[in-house]
């Protein structure tokens, strides 16, 4: 049986992104296939279509990390799930598509009272700043923690799980717009990074505790200034490049950490052993609406091009989405 997804073309743009049947997946040992209802657009996506995020051997070639909709098939050894429920997903890849096979112990169940729209935004951000800040950094109530790009799914994640978990919250921001946004979400302080050095801002509040990066580039050798002694810098991304010349020195003198993680090549065992925290630690948070996504705007699948041009414009606050079934 086939079904629509959205391929890439060839390396580029957003333009290589188009519309194709490819045949629905089957479910292996440990799987579980989704008939996908909304599939959350993400960074790597668009690395991925740019042709400078591979997928990984064995991963489907078509972008889309993260799903929500229904199981529709289940593989042999998979238990606590039946056929019908409704489930987000962190998958390896072909999100964008009517149906998606990824390991069961990577589904969790659609928070109460929320919509599939809004829990397709749920599984790429809350894995990473849960990994990241909590299992990676280790934050710890009352520090100072710092995350770049606030107004993003990640950092508004990171705002809301921060603040709920008693940490200091501080985000950068590019706009007034965007910054007021990180404030409501219960950022202490938004940084207009056009207009402020955060360095110095954190250097007034004694330093962070905890940075989460995604830019590189010349931010990382900012961010070890405005980290505090004893201090951890934890890198996702590198919008800005990861080639620097850095002087390590002050790790040594001021007994800094500097660490980071990718998601996708992570083990399923990995994988599994974060969505298990997520399920007891985030979950009943969402379930009693006391944290959420935030939702920019949704596409239909065939407008998969237009809803990278948005991602990739850095205009929007929160989450995009593709709606696909």
């Amino acid at each position: 049986m086939m079904m629509r997804a959205i391929e890439i073309a060839r390396p580029g743009g957003p333009d290589m992104l188009r519309e194709t049947q490819r045949p629905r997946p089957e479910p292996k040992e440990g799987e579980i296939v989704i008939d996908v209802a909304f599939a959350g657009v993400n960074r790597p996506d668009a690395l991925q279509r740019a042709g400078a995020y591979a997928p990984p051997p064995d991963a489907s070639d078509l972008p889309g990390l993260e799903v929500s909709g229904h199981v529709a098939a289940i593989g042999p050894g998979v238990t606590g799930w039946a056929m019908g429920d409704a489930v987000c997903a962190l998958v390896p890849g072909g999100g964008y598509a009517e149906a998606v096979a990824t390991p069961a112990a990577h589904c969790l169940p659609v928070p109460e009272g929320m919509g599939l729209k809004e829990a397709a935004c749920l599984p790429e951000t809350f894995f990473t700043v849960w990994s990241n800040v909590f299992m990676r950094g280790g934050l710890k109530d009352g520090e100072r923690f710092l995350v770049h790009g606030g107004s993003s799914g990640i950092g508004t994640t990171a705002i809301q799980l921060v603040r709920h978990f008693g940490a200091r919250v501080f985000a950068t921001a590019g706009s007034a717009e965007k910054c007021a946004a990180c404030e409501r979400l219960g950022a202490e302080r938004a940084i207009n990074y056009r207009e402020t050095d955060f360095v110095e801002v954190l250097r007034e509040e004694g330093g962070a505790d905890l940075i989460l990066d995604m830019v590189g580039g010349d931010y990382i050798a900012r961010n070890l200034k405005a980290l505090a002694d004893d201090g951890r810098l934890v890198q996702i991304a590198f919008l800005q490049g990861p080639k620097v010349e850095l002087n390590l020195a002050p790790l040594m003198m001021r007994r800094l950490t500097l660490t980071g993680s990718t998601l996708r090549p992570q083990s399923i065992a990995a994988k599994s052993a974060i969505a298990a925290e997520l399920r007891t630690q985030v979950w009943p948070l969402l379930d009693a609406g006391r944290i959420g996504p935030v939702m920019d705007s949704s596409y239909p699948l065939a407008e998969a091009a237009a809803a990278h041009a948005r991602m990739e414009s850095s205009e929007h606050i929160g989450k995009i989405v593709l709606q696909v079934g």
